[in-house]
């Protein structure tokens, strides 16, 4: 049983969100555009931010990412992560999409797309750590970067907009972001080097505990402070509304920088966006479908199957982004893939939503477990 508290935060978090979440697309092409002027009327950008970095890492990109991701990890209430145990199907059928078939689909339609079929397309190469590398395996690099990168807070709102339940959603994302804690480093270094990009050790296992790390331990700690002193209601009320802009300001941002950097690929190359776009597309949907169909066959209810598939198919770029540009560097293929990972996120997300919905009849139904902030959450399943 879902305690009140536990169901209306999410709620409240998905609708603080919602419109810069609904906007994204139009977020991330109002950045591609700033970014690419930005590069070409200040070129001496790169020059100056190249200066400010410590063991390739850039400081301003670093501080701007730190504030992308903490904003997501105070969000999730780490204590519920033990519900799972009386209701293990959707966390069981989560971890095994997300890191047992998602990683390997990903570099199967990489491979098969970028790495041949639109191999002759992608011409060029890079250099990256004193290595020259083609672009096209630069660009399998960021997918396969997304790949293994599950979704955590913006999942908040596919289940809120699908009507699933958002108790068992936060258990989902509290669990898998752990887990992203501990499997995303010797997975993503395995799956790299097996692609030819080989990458030291040290440096994405720093990469995760500075992007993923720093974030969930500041996160976790601030917010048993402001609920041990200010109270829950003073943090979902006034905390998050201050929170939300700076994280959004931090994305765009990054997003801009990104772009500035890439300004002169994308305007060479527009092809190249649309290529990389093919395979995440694909991906996408081809997991949301394993996803879905696994939790038909599990006769789990469509309140937790929603939420199930949905955080399977969409990626926690912020993570994929922050590693891309700390292992490859600002301006590498990497990080481009990553972005146009967020470009085609939103519209495809937004479009499986639908598709639950409208399919919700196929599910056995649990209304203690279904929202009921709108009247059609109900009536429009029969």
């Amino acid at each position: 049983m879902n305690h009140p508290q536990s169901t209306t935060a999410p709620v409240q978090i998905a609708n603080k969100l919602s419109f810069f979440e609904r906007y994204l697309t139009l977020w991330v092409f109002l950045c591609i555009v700033a970014g690419i002027v930005l590069g070409r009327l200040f070129p001496g950008v790169a020059v100056t931010l190249d200066a400010m970095s410590i063991y390739q890492v850039s400081i301003p990109i670093a501080i701007c990412l730190f504030f992308m991701m903490y904003p997501i990890m105070v969000k999730i209430d780490f204590t519920q992560a033990t519900n799972a145990l009386r209701a293990p199907k959707p966390v069981i059928l989560t971890l095994v999409v997300n890191w047992l078939i998602k990683p390997f689909t990903m570099v199967a339609f990489s491979q098969f797309f970028l790495g041949w079929l639109f191999r002759p397309l992608i011409a060029g190469t890079e250099v990256i750590r004193g290595s020259e590398v083609s672009l096209a395996n630069s660009y399998i690099a960021g997918t396969i970067l997304l790949g293994i990168a599950p979704c955590t807070a913006m999942v908040l709102m596919w289940g809120y907009l699908s009507y699933g339940n958002q108790g068992h959603t936060l258990v989902m994302v509290a669990v898998n972001s752990l887990t992203m804690l501990f499997l995303y480093a010797p997975l993503g270094r395995w799956l790299l080097a097996a692609n030819d990009l080989v990458v030291p050790w040290q440096t994405i296992v720093l990469s995760v505990l500075i992007y993923v790390g720093l974030p969930l331990a500041a996160g976790m700690y601030s917010r048993y402070w402001i609920f041990k002193h200010k109270g829950r209601e003073w943090f979902d009320r006034e905390f998050l509304k201050y929170l939300s802009p700076v994280a959004t300001a931090a994305l765009l941002i990054t997003l801009i920088l990104l772009f500035a950097f890439k300004g002169e690929l994308i305007v060479n190359n527009p092809l190249h966006i649309l290529l990389i776009a093919v395979p995440l597309f694909i991906q996408t949907n081809f997991i949301f479908l394993i996803s879905y169909a696994a939790a038909l066959k599990l006769k789990m209810t469509y309140e937790d199957s929603a939420p199930a598939a949905l955080i399977g198919a969409s990626n926690h770029f912020e993570v994929a982004i922050a590693t891309a540009v700390m292992l490859f560097g600002l301006n590498s293929g990497a990080a481009l893939a990553t972005v146009v990972g967020v470009l085609i996120e939103v519209p495809v997300m937004l479009m499986l939503v639908e598709l639950c919905k409208r399919t919700a009849f196929w599910f056995p139904r649990d209304p203690e477990k279904a929202s009921l902030r709108d009247p059609r959450c109900v009536s429009s399943f029969h």
